[in-house]
This record gives C-alpha cells, structure tokens and sequence, in this order.
C-alpha cells in the first residue's frame, strides 16, 4: 500500500487500513463497516488532492517544455507516459468501484455493504478466475510491468534518484504472485478479494488507486528534480550579455559585461579567450568579477559588433569550454527628437490629451517640450489642452551628453470633439424593446470610437410618438407625460428620442448636437 518514502498522512492512512483488516477477523459489527465506509471516503480525499496536484505538475512541466523544449521537452514525454499508465490503471479501478455500488440506493450507506457476493459472483467460480477475475491481475501486471519498463529506460534512470528503491518498491507493492498463509499459499486475488464485505474491497480498491497517485507524484518529482539539478552543470549554461543601456554613441567606452545565467562568485571562469570583431582582447581590455567578464573597450564605429570566443571552467578535474557568441549595436549621435501622441495622431480641443516627448540619448531630466497649452506632468509625460486654432507646435529641446543643444518643432492638427449619438440600454440607431423596458429606461449619450473617456451627461430630450405632439423631457427617463404618449402607441410604431441635450461632466466645453435614437416596439 505504498512506495518510495511516504508522508506522515499516507502512512497513516496505510496503518489505519492495516488495523481494519486485522478487524475482518473478528465479528462484523455495522460500526466496523461503517468505519471502512469512512477511511474509504477519506483515501478517497487524499486521492483528489494528489490527482490535482499532479496534474498542476503536468500544467508547469508542459509550460517548461515549451518554454525550454530542449531541457525539459524529454521529461515531459516521459511524464505523459507516466501519467497515461497511472490513469489508465486508475480509470479500470474507478469503474470496478462504480459497478459495485451502481445498484445500491445509497453508496454512503456503509452498513448495508456486508455482503462478499458481487465481487465472489464477479471474480470467481469455483476455485478458478473468472474472465473478470483474470483481467483485473493482468491489469494489476500491466501496471508493474510497464512502470517499471519506463524506470528502467536511460533517460529516466538517470534523472530520478533512488530509481533501483522505487522499482523494488512499485514490484513488491503490485505482486500478485501466490500468497503465503497457513498450510500453503492461495491465489493472489483469492486471497484480497473472495469472501470480504464489500466495502472492504471498495476501501482495499481506493488504496491501490492511492498508491498508484502517489508513486505518479513522487517520480515526476523525481525526474524534474534530477532534471533541474543536471542544468545547474557548466556544460548546460549559455552566456547572456548585461549592458547599461541598449545602444553606444560612436566613440564611446562600451561597459558591457559577459556572464552565465547564474552569476554567483562559484561561475567565474578560470581562463578568457574572446574576440571583438575578430581581433583578440587583450587583458587590460576585461576584468573578471564575481560570475561576469566586465568589458572595458571602444564601441567603436556606427553599426554592428561581434563578441566571440569562449570561456574556461573547471569543473570534476576537467576544463569545460563554453562558447560566446553575442554583440552590440553603436549608433550615430541623435540629431532629431521623437515626438508622439499616446492615444493617436491628433490632439483634441477640450480633452487632456497625454503626450510623451523624448530624445533617445538624452535623460527626460535634459529634455524640455514647450506649446501653447502644453504642460508637464512628470518626465517624459506632458498634457495637451488645446483651445483655439486648427494647429498646435510643440517644440522639443534637449542637451546631448558632450554639451551640445538640439531643438525639434513637430506639428499636429487640432479636432473637436466628435458628435455624441443616442442610446437606450447602451444601444444606438434603432433598438428593438418593449415598452415597459423603455417607460424606465435612461436615456444616454455616447462618444463611439473616441478613444477617451469622458462622463457625458443627458439632461432633457424631446419624445415623439407618430400622429401625437411631441413631449419635451427634463432629465434622462420618461416623464409622466412622455410615458402616457408611449402607452397610446402601436406595437412595431417606432418612437423617436430626438434633441437629446448632452455635456461634458465637470466641462464648459460645448459639444455637437446629438444624433437621435430610433426605438421599435416589441409589444
């Protein structure tokens, strides 16, 4: 009933099982079914939680492989067949289980499960197996057998610790070789499974799926565990580039550093051989410190530059070569600003309008922006409000690290706000309701496809309603009058919401007359 090195819970799942067993021999009290009845439900829990978690464990092994398919894409195909063997036994003893209890009215009634008959008439007849019977030792085999084939494999073996214990342990725990008793041996099915009340064989079945869960959960740990530990190697890592700053200005010091994923003080290499565009570097040009090769040297002309060559680690009395092969990138001096609209390519009247303004190379705390209406909120980040006119020019200046002064103007259109359109319910042009939906509707207005977002506020409209005067509405639902106009209308009439007077909450700024709003009675 169990494998590898259990838990305090499973062992003492295992022993409380144990003591029910020793129980069988005595008199069955309806207390000692009921009290199988409830160690099966609580295996049952623990098999939930394992299932789970082994299954976390596939969802995180599967985003590894896919993220790193060369280190963990092997694992995971072992874990598949892992979990493929698990369920499959899984599922067969699920059903076993269902079957038994399928005509039983209550399946928690524990003291009614006395009787040894279903699985005796299932299993046996006579002394010899029934096909039933037969199937559930070669499924019992096919479990061993084929757990054991996928420890043995290279792969696996190498990658999960204590491989030998385990197989032992998954080769004892699923025998169904002959059973030694008093005077003999008898039938490993005989033995477990003739002649016991049936919860008792309900509760054995849960533990084998216990102890199947289990040993699923505690190899794929296993084999992550000896995975991860076999990338901490030297011959596993790659080197990576950490610089200060993406681009160089031609001329520059480049104070770029190359080192390992793992940067501690045990990774420093214990001897250097790199290249800077073919051209070997030569010791005053690096220093080494901590886990990284710091680089001291000229970014040299504008455009690309290789780093190339390798570093040396001693690692079990060896020398382990690990390439580098990276780069970087100069680029001229800047001689123009970059200037762009967050939300789109023109400003609006009216709106705070968010702009960034920037010069690459330059700090934000070097860079100004200067317009009528512009004002700043914090580094790169300015507010536009715009008033009049069809145009606004904002003018960037900025400082270059050796001093000298760049200043870019960059022109942008001026729109007004867009004309706001109708709604009931949210909807536009015309909507199909009932009339009791409309007599409480609110009447709204909307800006479609503005990309800000302003609180529009509705506060009267006219009402009409074809072949009867038009009613003029303070607020945004139908008043009494309006609603009386609606009752007289037809069912399929359309009833108009026109006028609709709207403005900007918190806002002085006057907006477009509002499209109208069509609404066609349902009722």
């Amino acid at each position: 009933m169990a494998s590898g090195k259990l838990g305090p819970r499973q062992k003492m799942i295992n022993l409380m099982y144990l003591i029910f067993i020793a129980m069988l021999a005595l008199n069955m009290s309806k207390e000692v079914l009921s009290a199988f009845g409830l160690l099966n439900e609580k295996i049952e829990s623990a098999n939930v939680d394992t299932s789970q978690r082994n299954q976390a464990f596939m969802d995180g092994l599967a985003t590894k492989a896919s993220d790193e398919p060369a280190q963990y894409a092997a694992v995971e195909e072992k874990a598949k067949e892992i979990s493929a063997i698990t369920t499959e036994f899984d599922n067969y003893l699920e059903g076993l289980k269902a079957g038994a209890v399928e005509k039983i009215e209550d399946p928690t009634e524990y003291e009614v499960m006395d009787k040894a008959d279903y699985f005796n008439n299932l299993f046996f007849v006579g002394d010899k197996l029934k096909p039933e019977g037969q199937e559930f030792v070669d499924k019992m085999n096919n479990y061993r057998t084929s757990m054991i084939e996928v420890l043995s494999d290279t792969a696996v073996a190498k990658k999960v610790a204590g491989v030998e214990e385990l197989k032992e342990n998954i080769n004892e725990n699923f025998s169904t070789n002959e059973v030694k008793r008093e005077g003999g041996t008898q039938d490993w099915l005989n033995y477990h499974y003739e002649g016991f009340p049936l919860i008792a064989s309900l509760t054995k079945m849960t533990s084998i799926q216990n102890d199947v869960k289990t040993n699923q959960s505690e190899i794929l740990q296993k084999m992550l565990s000896g995975q991860q530990a076999a990338a901490l190697s030297y011959s596993n890592y790659t080197t990576i580039m950490d610089v200060s700053k993406s681009a160089y200005y031609s001329g520059e010091e480049f104070d770029g550093g190359i080192m390992l994923g793992r940067t501690d003080a045990n990774t420093k290499p214990s001897r250097v051989e790199l290249t800077l565009d073919g051209s070997p570097l030569s010791e005053n040009q690096y220093s080494l410190e901590g886990g990284k090769v710091n680089l001291k040297i000229n970014a040299g002309s504008p455009g690309d530059h290789k780093i190339e060559g390798f570093l040396y680690y001693g690692e079990g009395g060896e020398e382990i070569e690990v390439p580098v092969k990276t780069g970087f990138s100069t680029i001229s001096k800047p001689n123009s600003a970059v200037i762009s609209a967050d939300k789109m390519n023109v400003v609006y009247r009216g709106v705070d309008n968010p702009m960034t303004v920037s010069i690459p190379g330059i700090p934000d705390n070097k860079v100004s922006a200067s317009a009528s209406g512009l004002s700043r909120v914090s580094g790169s980040k300015y507010v536009m409000r715009p008033t009049t006119g069809s145009s606004v020019t904002i003018t960037a200046s900025g400082t270059l690290p050796d001093g000298q002064k760049i200043s870019t103007p960059k022109e942008f259109r001026i729109k007004g706000i867009p004309a706001p359109i109708g709604a009931v319910r949210g909807e536009t042009g015309i909507v199909r309701m009932q009339r009791q939906g409309l007599e409480i509707a609110s009447i709204s207005a909307i800006l479609e496809d503005f990309d800000f977002d302003l609180n529009l506020r509705v506060t009267g409209f006219s009402f009409k309603v074809s072949g009867q005067p038009t009613v003029t509405v303070s607020g945004q639902k139908l008043d009494g009058r309006a609603k009386a106009a609606l009752r007289r209308a037809k069912r399929g009439e359309a009833v108009q919401i026109y006028d609709i007077n709207t403005s900007i909450s918190g806002s002085s700024v006057k907006l477009k007359k509002t499209a109208p709003v069509f609404i066609e009675l349902t009722n």
